[in-house]
């Protein structure tokens, strides 16, 4: 586990209406070989044509059943199965994901060739995956509609290998068993002695977690405990702090409310997304992050491609 990639694709990054430079939501991540999609706003695939990123998708997680978040999904399973997918394709989202994807299936004359399936999610529900699992959490935003957190699974400790030698542990075989949870027994002095993991390995490192909120009001107060020290928080940035009783109306978020999650949450980076098609420059989104939020702040633009490293410790 600890040798796999962890990539993020802002394949839309726009709020509801589109602009010249940014498409509808949608945010791909590559961990190892799986390929996963938040949201799926209109013209998907072909950002995904645009970064590269191939056509290789495992699942689909909805936030919610606002347009701008799922109108991409009749075009992209269309195009997958005019390129001839035959695996099943596994939608999430909350309530009415069924009748989306009953839609989806039989939509105009053409019907996808492939298993669309639906999972219906609510607060609390976890979908497993090797070495990872993805978490649901509600939101506000005046509809049933969740974020989501995709958080790795503990790393094993340090190997301290000077210490094996010292326990008697040769080099070799029985070092690569100790670092996989292993116990083993060796000869040394003329008897049987057996050596645990716990005595060669340090303390379990944290795995990788990134938070997406979807469209939302704040609600870092509601899911510090499956959200704390994220390394990437997406978030809602739909304002600045100018228009926070706009913000207030239509439940999203201002840039400034984002730094506040961050900071509360204990995040290393945050990406503000879903900026309104009223700004022109996001100076000012960036100006109100960082009034709040003391770490890494980008307001990414369509196409962006991001990294995610492991950290140490918490």
């Amino acid at each position: 586990m600890s040798g796999e990639t962890l990539h993020v694709y802002f394949l839309g990054t726009a709020a509801a209406l589109p602009t010249p430079m940014r498409n509808p939501p949608c945010i791909m991540i590559k961990r190892g070989h799986d390929t996963l999609l938040f949201d799926c706003g209109e013209g998907a695939q072909q950002q995904m044509m645009r970064a590269r990123t191939g056509f290789l998708v495992d699942a689909i997680f909805i936030t919610h059943w606002h347009a701008d978040h799922f109108l991409g999904l009749f075009g992209l399973c269309q195009t997958l199965s005019f390129m001839g997918r035959t695996e099943p394709l596994t939608i999430y989202g909350p309530e009415w994901v069924h009748e989306i994807a009953a839609s989806v299936r039989t939509l105009a004359r053409y019907n996808v060739k492939f298993p669309i399936r639906s999972v219906e999610l609510r607060h609390g529900s976890i979908v497993e995956y090797a070495g990872y699992c993805i978490r649901a959490f509600e939101t506000a935003h005046g509809m049933s509609a969740l974020g989501y957190v995709l958080e790795e699974d503990a790393r094993p400790g340090k190997f301290n290998r000077q210490r094996a030698i010292e326990l008697g542990v040769p080099p070799g075989p029985l070092f690569g068993r100790l670092q996989r949870g292993e116990t083993v027994c060796i000869e040394t002095d003329g008897r049987s002695v057996e050596v645990s993991p716990d005595e060669v390995m340090g303390r379990a490192r944290p795995g990788r977690k990134i938070v997406y909120t979807g469209d939302t009001r704040p609600v870092h107060t509601k899911i510090l405990e499956i959200a704390h020290h994220p390394d990437l928080l997406i978030h809602d940035a739909t304002y600045d702090d100018e228009a926070i009783d706009r913000a207030k109306e239509v439940l999203h978020s201002t840039a400034g409310e984002a730094g506040c999650a961050a900071e509360y949450l204990s995040a290393r980076i945050l990406a503000l997304v879903h900026i309104s098609s009223r700004y022109t420059t996001v100076a000012g989104h960036q100006k109100d992050a960082s009034a709040r939020f003391s770490g890494e702040i980008v307001i990414p633009s369509d196409l962006d491609m991001m990294e995610i490293h492991f950290r140490e410790s918490e």
